[in-house]
Parts: C-alpha cells; sequence; structure tokens
C-alpha cells in the first residue's frame, strides 16, 4: 500500500530510492508537478493495517477480568498493529514538512480506514495549510497500470469517513463480542474436559454462524433415511443401430407392486412407437463478469484451492499488475471500461492468441448486465503473462481469470437440442440428445463445453422401435454430501455472512480452530468439538448461531458507511444486544455442558502421568490433546504449559522455589528446548517475570536453571533476548535466544559445557567453560579445555555457528523483562527485515 508525500520546498533533483527507517518499506523520491507547481514526490508504503483494537493492559487478564465487563466496561486503545516495523515513527519521518499527502490505498473500506490511521501518524508533523488550502488527497482506483493511475492522479478527492468508521464499528463490534464469548466458553470448558483438542473454544460474530452452516449439513446426512424406490429401464433399438435407453415419463414410483403393474402394461407391446420428434435450438449463456465470490468458489472447486490461499494469490497478482483490483462485488463493467484493450493485452500469448485475434478480428460481445455494486469493476486480467513469471498456483488462478474475461467478450454457445418422445403400450417415455453447432465461449472454457454424445437416430412420427428389454429396477435415495467450500462461501453470501474480503478469513478460523477438516474435494466434515458447540448455541440461544442477527449487523455498518446511520447508535445498539445474549448464555450453559459431557472426558481422566505437583507430590498428567497442559486431579488443579512441542520430564529436578518437578519444552532436534517449572509457568514468581516465561527467562539470582545461572550473552538478532545456555543439548551443543528462533551451536562433541562466573573484559558476555574429550579436541597442542568467550575468543571463533531454530509454530509465551548476564558485540549477525508487503499503490505524500 503506498503513499505520496509531497514538498513543495526541497531543490529539484533526479530520482532516488533507499530504505526506511523500519527496513521494511522503501522510499522513492522524485521531483514532478502538482497542482500547478514543481515539488519533490515521496512515495512509500505501509504493510497493511497501521494500528490495530485492542483492550488496555489489565483488560487483557483472562484471570483477573470478568468477561461481561468487555461489552461497555472495558476501555479500547488502537495500538500499533506491528510494533517491530515501527510504522508509525516511520510515517512521521518520512512526512516531516511535506506540504500534502495523496493516499492511495487500497480503494475498499478496509483501505479507507488505513487512510485515516496513515493519517492521524502524519498530520501533526506534516506542514500546516491555510484554513482554505486542501492538503490531503485520495486517489480512486482499480489496477495498477498507466492508464489507471494517470486517470487517479487526475481526479483526486477525499478520503470516505463514513466508510472508515464502518470498519472502526467492526472491529470493536468483533472485539467485544468475540473476547467475552471466547473468553468465558474458554475458560469453562477447558477446565473441564482434557480432550477437546482445541487451544481456544472461540467464538465470532461470523465465524459461529460459518460453523453453523457445516453442522447443519452434518445433521442432515446423520437425520438422512433412505427411501427405496423403483424406476423402469428400458431399451430399443432399430435395425442394427445402437439401442438406446429411454426415461419414463413418470420417473419413479415408491411402491414396487405399482411398480410391477406398469412394466407388465408396458410389456403387452413388443415395439415402442415414435409419438413426437422435436428439435431445438438452445444456448448455453457465457458467464457474468467475474466477482470474488464467484473467483473463489471457483478456485475452491475446480482448482483446489482454499479460499484464504486464493485471496493472497489474487492480492499479489494485483500487486504486481496482472489483474485488476480482487475485492468487488460487481459483475458489470461500466460503459467507459476499455473492453478491447484489456483483450488486446492478450493476443500474443500462445495459449489463447487464437481465439482472441478471433474475437478481436469479428468484433467483441458486449458482456452480459450483471451487478453493480459502485465498488470496483469485475476482476479483470491486466497484462500478458506466462507460468515462468507467476508460478503453478499464482498461473492456475490467472489463466482461470483470463479464460473468464475471454468468454465473457465471447458468443454464447449453441446447441440443437433433440426430443424424441415413444409410447411403449399406455407408458409414455423419452430420450434425448445434444448436438454442438457453435462453441462460442465454451473455445475458452472448455470445462463448460456440451458434452460429446452419439447422435440421435433419424426418425419421424409413426415410426416404431423394437422393444430390447423392459425391467424394474430398485433404486435408493441418497443422503446429501458435505458442504464444500464452495457451497459454503454461496450460502455466506446469501444470508449476508462477512464481506467479499472476510469470507476466506471465517472458512479459515473454522478450520484452524479445529471445529471442521477439509476433506477430499474441498468439503468441510465438522468435528465433534464444532458439532457440540453448534448444538449447544442452538440448546442456548439460536441466533447466536443463526445467520439472521449477523446479517442484520452487516446491514446496519453497510449504512454507517454510506452516511445514513449514526456510528455510536449502531455500535451501542448492538453491543446491548449481545451483552443481554452473553449473560443469559452464562445462566444456560448448563444446557451445553450436558452435550460435552457426552462427547468429551472429564479432565481427571485424561492423560498420562508425567512430573510430581509440588503441592501433594503425587503424579500430574500430562494431558497431550490442545492445549497441552498439567493436571493435578488431587488439588484439582491445571497449570499451563508452552504449545506446539514436546513435553517431557527433565531429570526428575524440582524448582527450588515451589517444588514441582521441572518439565523439559522441545521444539524437535534441530529446534529449541528449555525446562520449565510448571507452577512458576503460570504464577511468575518474581516482579520482572510474566506469564509464559520458563527457566531460560528466570531471574532466579541462585537456582542452576535460571537465566542468571546459564544466560551467556545478548541475542545477535533479536532486541532484548538473551542466548541462554542448553544444558540438555550435548554432544550437539548449542545456546538459544530466550525471545527469537536464533540457535547458536558449537563445541559439537565437547565431553562439558558450563557457563563460567566471569565475564568478557569486552563484550562483557559471560565466558563459558568447555571441556572437550581427548581424542576429538579441535584445542592446540592437544589441550581438553579451554574458558573463554563465544564472541571474542580467536580459538572459539571457527567453533560457532549460528542457525535458527525450526519451528512448529510461533512458541506460546508471555512478555516482559529479559536479563542477560551480559553483552554480546563480537559477533553480531544483521537483523533479518520484514520484505516490502505492497498491498496497492497507496498513500501518496504530497
Amino acid at each position: 500500500m503506498l503513499s505520496y508525500l509531497i514538498s513543495s520546498s526541497w531543490p529539484l533533483g533526479s530520482c532516488s530510492s533507499r530504505k526506511g527507517l523500519n527496513g521494511a518499506c522503501s522510499v522513492h523520491e522524485y521531483t514532478g508537478s502538482f497542482q500547478g507547481q514543481s515539488v519533490r514526490f515521496k512515495m512509500t508504503s505501509v504493510c497493511g493495517h497501521v494500528m490495530s483494537l485492542d483492550f488496555i493492559g489489565k483488560y487483557n487478564n483472562w484471570d483477573k477480568v470478568d468477561p461481561a465487563e468487555l461489552f461497555s466496561k472495558a476501555p479500547t486503545e488502537k495500538k500499533e498493529a506491528n510494533p517491530k516495523l515501527n510504522m508509525v515513527k516511520f510515517l512521521q519521518v518520512e512526512a516531516r514538512g511535506c506540504d500534502y499527502v495523496v493516499l492511495w490505498l487500497d480503494c475498499d473500506k478496509e483501505g479507507e480506514n488505513i487512510c485515516f490511521e496513515v493519517l492521524d501518524a502524519i498530520q501533526p508533523v506534516m506542514n500546516k495549510s491555510s484554513v482554505k488550502e486542501q492538503s490531503v488527497y485520495r486517489a480512486k482506483f482499480s489496477s495498477i497500470t498507466d492508464t489507471d493511475i494517470w486517470n487517479a492522479m487526475n481526479r483526486l478527492g477525499e478520503p470516505n469517513r463514513n466508510e472508515a468508521l464502518s470498519v472502526d464499528a467492526r472491529q470493536e463490534l468483533d472485539l467485544r463480542i468475540g473476547c467475552a464469548f471466547t473468553r468465558f466458553q474458554t475458560k469453562y470448558f477447558q477446565g473441564k474436559y482434557g480432550n477437546l483438542d482445541s487451544s481456544l473454544i472461540s467464538f465470532g460474530p461470523c465465524q459461529t454462524p460459518t460453523l453453523g452452516f457445516c453442522v447443519e449439513r452434518h445433521d442432515k446426512i446423520q437425520s438422512f433415511k433412505p427411501e427405496t424406490y423403483w424406476v423402469l429401464q428400458v431399451k430399443v433399438f432399430k435395425g442394427k443401430e445402437t439401442p438406446l435407453t429411454l426415461d419414463w415419463s413418470r420417473v419413479r414410483v415408491f411402491d414396487r407392486e405399482v411398480g410391477q403393474m406398469f412394466v407388465n402394461l408396458a410389456k403387452t407391446s413388443k415395439e415402442a412407437k415414435v409419438e413426437s420428434v422435436s428439435k431445438k435450438e438452445k444456448a448455453k449463456q457465457r458467464p457474468q463478469a467475474l466477482n470474488t465470490v464467484e473467483m473463489l468458489r471457483v478456485a475452491s472447486s475446480a482448482l483446489g484451492m482454499g479460499p484464504q490461499h486464493t485471496m493472497q494469490i489474487a492480492e499479489r497478482l494485483y500487486t504486481q499488475g496482472y489483474i485488476s483490483y480482487p475485492r468487488t462485488e460487481t459483475t458489470h463493467y461500466p460503459e467507459n471500461f476499455d473492453l478491447k484493450g484489456a483483450l488486446k493485452q492478450q493476443s500474443n500469448n500462445p495459449i489463447w492468441a487464437e481465439e482472441v485475434k478471433a474475437l478481436l478480428s469479428a468484433g467483441i460481445n458486449k458482456p452480459r448486465k450483471g451487478a453493480d455494486a459502485g465498488d470496483h469493476p469485475p476482476i479483470t486480467p491486466m497484462r500478458s503473462a506466462s507460468e515462468a513469471e507467476l508460478g503453478s498456483d499464482g498461473w492456475r488462478l490467472y489463466e482461470y481469470i483470463t479464460r473468464h474475461f475471454i468468454a465473457t467478450l465471447s458468443q454464447d454457445c449453441k446447441y440443437l437440442q433433440t426430443t424424441i418422445d415413444f409410447s411403449i403400450g399406455t407408458e409414455a417415455f423419452s430420450c434425448s440428445g445434444k448436438t454442438l453447432i457453435s462453441a462460442g465461449f465454451t473455445e475458452v472454457m472448455p470445462w463448460q463445453g456440451i458434452p460429446l454424445e452419439e447422435a440421435m437416430p433419424a426418425c419421424e412420427r409413426g415410426d416404431t422401435f423394437t422393444v430390447d428389454e423392459i425391467k424394474l429396477v430398485e433404486k435408493q435415495t441418497n443422503p446429501p454430501d458435505y458442504l464444500t467450500e464452495a457451497e459454503l462461501i454461496t450460502l455466506m453470501e446469501k444470508h449476508g455472512i462477512g464481506t467479499d474480503a472476510s469470507i476466506p478469513v471465517h472458512i479459515n478460523n473454522i478450520c484452524q480452530r479445529n471445529y471442521v477438516t477439509v476433506e477430499s474435494g474441498r468439503k468441510l466434515k465438522p468435528t465433534n468439538l464444532g458439532i457440540v458447540l453448534v448444538h449447544g448455541y442452538y440448546k442456548t440461544d439460536a441466533e447466536l448461531v443463526l445467520p439472521t442477527i449477523r446479517s442484520a449487523v452487516e446491514k446496519q455498518l453497510n449504512l454507517i458507511a454510506l452516511g445514513k446511520a449514526n456510528f455510536q447508535q449502531v455500535l451501542q445498539h448492538t453491543l446491548d444486544i449481545f451483552k443481554r445474549k452473553f449473560h443469559y448464555f452464562v445462566d444456560s450453559i448448563t444446557s451445553m455442558d450436558e452435550l460435552m459431557e457426552v462427547s468429551f472426558s472429564p479432565i481427571a481422566a485424561t492423560g498420562k502421568p508425567l512430573s510430581r505437583c509440588g503441592k501433594c507430590h503425587r503424579f500430574m498428567k500430562y494431558i497431550q490433546a490442545k492445549p497441552s497442559r498439567l493436571h493435578c486431579s488431587h488439588c484439582d488443579e491445571t497449570y499451563s504449559l508452552p504449545q506446539n512441542g514436546a513435553i517431557k520430564l527433565y531429570k526428575e529436578l524440582r524448582c527450588p522455589l515451589d517444588d514441582f518437578e521441572l518439565v523439559l519444552w522441545t521444539s524437535g532436534s534441530r529446534g529449541k528446548s528449555y525446562p520449565l517449572c510448571p507452577y512458576c509457568f503460570s504464577n511468575p514468581p518474581f516482579r520482572d517475570m510474566k506469564k509464559g516465561m520458563g527457566c531460560n527467562e528466570c531471574t532466579h539470582p541462585s537456582c542452576q536453571h535460571s537465566l542468571n545461572s546459564l544466560g551467556i550473552g545478548q541475542c545477535v538478532e533479536c532486541d532484548g533476548g538473551v542466548l541462554v545456555l542448553d544444558p540438555t543439548s550435548g554432544p550437539k551443543w548449542r545456546m538459544a535466544c530466550n525471545k527469537c528462533n536464533v540457535v547458536v551451536n558449537f563445541f559439537e562433541h565437547a565431553h562439558r559445557v558450563q557457563v563460567a562466573q566471569d565475564s568478557c573484559d569486552a563484550c562483557d558476555a559471560s565466558l563459558v567453560a568447555v571441556d572437550f574429550n581427548k581424542t576429538r579436541s579441535p584445542l592446540p597442542a592437544g589441550e581438553t579445555q579451554h574458558t573463554g568467550c563465544v564472541f571474542c575468543d580467536p580459538i572459539f571463533q571457527d567453533l560457532v555457528e549460528l542457525k535458527h531454530a525450526t519451528m512448529r509454530h510461533a512458541m506460546h509465551r508471555g512478555g516482559g523483562a529479559r536479563r542477560g548476564r551480559g553483552r554480546g558485540r563480537g559477533r553480531r549477525g544483521n537483523p533479518k527485515k520484514p520484505k516490502d508487503k505492497m498491498a496497492a499503490l497507496a498513500a501518496y505524500f504530497v
């Protein structure tokens, strides 16, 4: 997402490019003309939302805050969406001294919201304009092409405050409602059941109705009772021609004796008489122009790509200039859209050049009239590409978009349908076939083509065919299949659940939460947890899972965007409704709990014995299902553990503070590992510690497992992290950062590695004492022992190797102070910086 900052006071010069202070966003500077004056342009970008909404600090404590307070009492604040990027500071540095800003964020509601986030950051440092002079401009565009960009620059407007407010309202509603329900039901059910296998029992105003559609289909499958029915199967032939299979006009009967009666009636005749022959020319309509929902549907059903993945690829194709803006509800091209120009771009692509040139020479067909949602034109290819340029999935999606576009400008597919009606005895039968007249759009969309069929026999009324067989065939009705992603997207669009931009996110969420699994054919099968949750909502308050209430909220949010509804009134009214629902849900939780009891095991009956409790000294059970945790059934206490790794007993050693046996968390042989005390992990013993800290962050002054005993030096990549010796890693010794995924391998095959009490004079890192095996010692003169600094000691230099740990997912960890015993400056690495992420030409600071 890009921005122009413009200053009228800078000296003219040539174009230059550089990285901004955050290392993530490039800044391009050049001279040009704006509002009739020579100016210096600065163009830069942001990485998605600059700010995110969250509760103030104390209300993020699940243990100390009643979830009911989150509806109104808990204050919210805007925080930097990614603090590591220092986006606000970066924008302010670049905007200082500028006179105008031209915002080129994505042209949708989210983009409009980001416009005002950028403005909030930069306006305090920009040059103050006169009261009458406009200093903020908004560019509206749908693709990153020269023509679109020039047109947008020549028709600058202002950012839309109402659209930005509708996003603010959605964010606050989703935060307050989602967090309140999620915190309550997560704490309630995870405290009672051990095999839920989900780290978060989440609720979302859009997410939950999305899950409801999947469970509704599951319930229909489970309750389906097959019915037996019978059909008459008849084959006739004429001369030596291939027999025809006829369709019975009654279709089917549900009584076998009745079916047998019709068979007997038909068998009274040995011939089938032709009653009529009709031939009709029919057309299969070309598709309407492509919008987001249709693209997601086809990508899932035909390309096997999930909605979230599809949108990521579409956004990349857009930012690289291959397609127009991929988030649109419109299926109608505006009158001034250059369809011919877009088509000409494809005339040299060898895959469909022949069809394109034929269209251009014959004249393009006006696209079918579609729906104009007033947002962006339909998704259109903007320039030619090849598979080598785009990669496998990128090419497959681009190929579909392009073929769809060419098809919208092509002729309809025309075919001749021949139907022959027969009578056998008193019963009527028929058969029909299709013959292609003109392929039309199916030339470029062959999967939509008319299937090849054997030609119908030439005949006319009064002709007779010989009956080959007449028999009664028994069949059964079949249950519906599980919802596919494509079908779910259709339902969400129909009921107004989510937007074209958020639909993929909601589907991805129910998969990530282990509420549904994606089966072959992109079918969504609800898990036991997903089924029980939806059934529980139906028992307590069906409106929590039905699409009606969220659909009504979405309509109110759209009214805010149109300036027809008041932001505060919509927000307060919706929160009041859900607050009442929340209190009723809490009072009625036993209804859902009754279903949980049937499906899941009590926490005391789950898991296997692992380590001893420091209070009762009995074994606690390790519950491996998400979220992994330890439970003492005697004390009825549950202790959190780090997630996404393996837990094992740590040498039966105990914490000196509480006598709990330590456990070791590891992310695998190529990852990190560290010991932790189960009690301290959930109940930090010192003020400078927070929940989720292991022994590698513990500030105990004398414990042999603590940071003070094993910390070596400051991390070579991140700020605030400390490299800590992993005492379990021998003989492939290593130290790992207690904050990021940096791992330093050193002293392979050493017999012993210990952190010494002394520090390095040069860099203040703790010295390390190494004892090598005689046969494998790399030390000079056959020495086996050496004490030195891993950063500065020349003897150790070739024995230290920096790597990055292989992590299954981001670890669950706490924040807070992290203190090392020293600072390692000798072998400092270059910090990894995020890459540019330019989702669209976005904010021009002028």
